[in-house]
């Protein structure tokens, strides 16, 4: 039954992006590179973010001498 699920799921947002498609015509590349710019842009972030943070704990560490990590 999930499974099914899932199938009616998709076939629906599949059905939203053919009308989205054929309502926006040629704007439609437009929109899907702002989309898929957008998406880069958030998860490059997300990335750098945790590189910070991993790069902190590890500096921290470094500091106290025994490798450890402290608890925060």
């Amino acid at each position: 039954m999930r499974t099914f699920l899932y199938f009616v799921l998709f076939m629906v947002i599949a059905l939203g992006v053919i009308f989205l498609a054929a309502v926006l015509g040629a704007r439609g590349a437009w929109y899907f590179a702002w989309l898929v710019g957008t998406a880069m842009i958030v998860l490059v972030s997300a990335a750098g973010g945790a590189l910070l943070d991993a790069q902190e704990e590890q500096a921290a560490a470094a500091q106290t001498g025994t490798g450890e990590r402290k608890p925060v």
